[in-house]
């Protein structure tokens, strides 16, 4: 797999977009399962066709421009607004950066990296271990790239989490994952009754961390991406339950900025899975 990785990767951005456009839409033809859910999906947020017609092929492009942003030359990307950024790192306090299945999740930790981490340290994310041994392997390479550090979706991984936000340096999270049974509780997202985290509003709460909101923009022919960062807007409820909805809304509102780049298909009402 490390083979066809390293051959894809030597592409240009706009040749893998094209190609992931053409699997996002077969796999939309040929997958009834992968349809009805994206559907039903689209239809709990109050959106329409237009979103549904464009939402398939960002699918795809996010899959195949995976190569080329773990293995390959860091594509063209600008930040169009940095100022919440900026100002969290500058309190002096963690600062949690929180970001949904949403254009491309994958640059915004290189862009962070990148942008931060030489002055406040490196930027910790979860990872969940690959099943596919070949898929592990190409994982290890692309997480292992300065001002990045890696923690396992483990215990361990989360007390990683809190020292770095109690150390004053960052973490990135994706809050709209389904999390294993027993680590999440039952919250609206989008109307509906979704297994949601508990993680992010935990590490907020435990450790006065600023909460940052991210993500980064696909742009088309392959030009490159555009990073957006906003202030969560408001103080987290001191109640987990409370917070954890406001997380949800947050995200919603992120989500609602750019429909078509949300990740629809994603199975985010699925009931968890067993720790």
């Amino acid at each position: 797999m490390l083979r066809w990785f390293l051959f894809f990767s030597r592409w240009p951005l706009w040749a893998l977009h094209v190609l992931g456009s053409l699997g996002g839409w077969l796999a939309w033809c040929f997958s009834g399962r992968y349809r009805s859910r994206f559907l039903k999906n689209v239809r709990f947020a109050g959106l329409g066709w237009g979103t549904v017609f464009r939402a398939v092929g960002h699918a795809g492009r996010m899959s195949a421009e995976l190569p080329r942003l773990w293995l390959g030359r860091t594509p063209p990307l600008a930040w169009v607004d940095d100022r919440a950024a900026v100002e969290a790192y500058g309190s002096g306090q963690g600062v949690l950066f929180l970001t949904p299945h949403m254009g491309c999740f994958e640059i915004t930790a290189q862009a962070l990296a990148a942008r931060f981490s030489q002055k406040h340290g490196p930027l910790t994310v979860l990872y969940r271990p690959a099943r596919h041994a070949g898929l592990g392997e190409v994982m290890a390479l692309a997480r292992n790239r300065p001002g990045l550090e890696a923690v396992p979706t483990t215990l361990a991984g989360v007390r990683q989490m809190i020292k770095a936000l109690r150390s004053g340096r960052a973490v990135g999270l994706l809050p709209d994952q389904v999390p294993p049974e027993g680590m999440g509780q039952w919250a609206p997202f989008f109307g509906q009754p979704a297994y949601t985290m508990t993680l992010a509003a935990r590490l907020a709460l435990q450790t006065g961390a600023r909460v940052v909101l991210i993500w980064g923009e696909r742009l088309s022919w392959g030009r490159g991406y555009r990073l957006h960062t906003q202030a969560l807007g408001h103080a987290l409820s001191e109640d987990l339950d409370t917070a954890v909805v406001q997380i949800n809304q947050a995200m919603e509102r992120l989500i609602l900025q750019c429909p078509s780049q949300y990740i629809w298909g994603y199975a985010r009402y699925k009931n968890p899975r067993q720790a």
